[in-house]
């Protein structure tokens, strides 16, 4: 994607997400800021121990590498003039407002396209183009079924600790856009895309979606078990406290492991010969299960269901989870001029036989790093021009 160039209008999870997917991919992906609210606001979600002074906090960071800051007041004509400018510069714009709201600040698809015939406009909503309402995806969760179904069976419907619907959405924009490119690429047209964080969660609920469109049999809170498979992602704690999973997802995947744990009888045992037999009496042998995980340490029975190839895993914490070679790749390092290191993941996930992606991003940016940069290289403009618009609050940049 080396001389793709992307405006982001967008803020938050999702829409950045995008963006950050695109510079991976080598494109240029300019971050416009909002001056009067003096940034993403996701600047300023910090956890407790992380640096009040600092205007980079580690959810920005998940989702803004690569990029360039450029700060400016959409409100003001000057500041829309310079949009309008850099829009004719680029390929693909990202926005993520309330249906109506572009169309309000002099944004939306038909103005940016009078600058610019073969501008992609991606365009992320909550739940559409004829709802309003925000797209909050703790609510999203809650309203496309998913938070209903998560938790444990005698505790409350519980949301999931990522904000699992922007992800979702972002990597529909994503396909919709690589479309687009290659629509453009073969008739010269741009396109207006629109995606939605509800939507995506709808057409993300899979079996268990279908769970009730065809079994009429609506999906309850389960932890950690799985509605149509025994034993397949309950989680079985360890000698040691530690826990583990285990996916065995066929009639001879289940009789390999209950032979690995010393139980070879009970593959014979009719009321878990057939996996709907195990779905029918997974309380039962849930628990025979647990017994017999129990007396092994985590390490020394994951050592034993590998060696018999039967799928399991450990319930890793974070700092676990990074300690996995496979996260070595997948890792990003950066370092300010205050000397503070900063560490993020990639956004790409996937291997290409010819490289396609950049192997070294740019740190996430200062609020407002590139505006001088952006004023001066891609619109031309002098020292005086861009000093005057500093003055008059058009634009906002950080101090070099």
């Amino acid at each position: 994607m080396s001389g793709l160039k992307v405006l982001e209008l967008a803020s938050v999870l999702a829409g950045p997400s995008v963006g950050m997917f695109f510079a991976e991919l080598g494109a240029t992906v300019i971050k416009v800021e909002n001056v009067t609210t003096h940034g993403d606001v996701t600047r300023n979600w910090k956890l407790p121990k992380e640096p009040a002074d600092s205007d980079i906090s580690g959810y920005f960071s998940s989702v803004n590498w690569g990029k360039s800051s450029f700060a400016v007041d959409l409100c003001q004509t000057e500041g829309l003039d310079l949009i309008y400018r850099l829009t004719a510069q680029c390929d693909i714009v990202l926005v993520s407002y309330k249906p109506g709201d572009a169309e309000k600040l002099k944004v939306d698809y038909p103005t940016l396209k009078r600058f610019n015939e073969e501008i992609i406009y991606s365009h992320l909503t909550g739940y559409g183009l004829k709802n309003r309402r925000a797209g909050f995806d703790a609510i999203i969760q809650a309203e496309s079924g998913f938070t209903f179904m998560n938790g444990e069976p005698d505790g409350p419907p519980t949301k999931m600790p990522v904000a699992l619907m922007d992800i979702l959405a972002a990597h529909h924009l994503k396909e919709a856009i690589l479309l687009a490119l290659l629509y453009r690429e073969r008739t010269g047209k741009g396109q207006y895309i629109e995606a939605s964080l509800f939507k995506a969660g709808l057409s993300s609920l899979a079996n268990q979606a279908t769970n009730w469109l065809v079994g009429q049999s609506i999906p309850q809170r389960m932890g950690s078990d799985h509605p149509n498979i025994v034993p397949y992602g309950t989680i079985y704690n360890t000698a040691d406290g530690k826990g583990i999973v285990i996916a065995a997802g066929t009639d001879k995947q289940y009789r390999e492991l209950i032979k690995a744990l010393g139980r070879p009888d009970l593959a014979e045992d009719a009321r878990f010969a057939r996996n709907q037999d195990r779905v029918i009496n997974k309380t039962e042998l849930n628990s025979l299960i647990q017994e017999l995980v129990g007396k092994y340490q985590r390490e020394e029975i994951l050592q034993i269901l590998e060696e018999k190839r039967i799928p399991a895993g450990g319930v890793f914490n974070m700092k676990e989870v990074f300690e996995v070679p496979e996260s070595e790749e997948m890792l990003l390092h950066g370092q300010y001029e205050t000397g503070r290191m900063i560490s993020g993941v990639r956004a790409i996930a996937f291997n290409t036989s010819d490289p396609m992606t950049i192997e070294k991003l740019s740190k996430p940016p200062h609020y407002g790093e590139h505006t001088y940069e952006i004023l001066e290289q891609w619109l031309q403009l002098s020292t005086t021009e861009i000093d005057n618009l500093i003055n008059k609050g058009v634009v906002y940049a950080r101090k070099k």
